[in-house]
């Protein structure tokens, strides 16, 4: 039996903010945006090439907005992913990799699965993690 994870629930205060940094800032597509009166909406995004959604809305989760912490985005290239973020406004921090020494500035010289990591914040907190597997340059 597989179990897949495929839509995630992320609080926010306001959808439609939240659906603008989604869409334009991080480049998720816009998959579904549900009114059910004014007590229901649902809004899911879905990251480019991924098999799990995020949904937004109003009357989906009990959670506070800006509660979910450390959702990661898996990319083959962390520097070129960082890049594109950045340059559509989003305040990424500077690449890190652990060594045996702890944490280092910039990405993992040899860029092993796992290695490299960059964070980001939504408009009401939650947090996300660019992790970098599977290393293919771009271009």
């Amino acid at each position: 039996m597989n179990f897949t994870l495929e839509l995630v629930l992320l609080p926010v205060a306001d959808v439609d903010r939240a659906k603008s940094f989604y869409t334009e800032n991080v480049g998720f597509a816009l998959d579904v945006d549900h009114r059910a009166g004014d007590d229901f909406r649902v809004v899911q995004l879905t990251p480019p090439g991924s098999g799990c959604s995020i949904a937004i809305g109003v009357g989906i989760t009990d959670a506070q907005p800006g509660s979910v912490r450390g959702l990661h985005l898996v990319v083959t290239d962390i520097e070129t992913a960082r890049a594109e973020l950045t340059e559509r406004g989003v305040a990424v921090t500077e690449i890190r990799h652990m060594t045996p020494d702890g944490w280092v500035p910039g990405s993992d010289p040899e860029h092993r699965d796992y290695g490299s990591f960059a964070d980001f914040a939504d408009p009401d907190g939650n947090t996300w993690v660019l992790q970098e597997r599977g290393h293919k340059p771009s271009g």
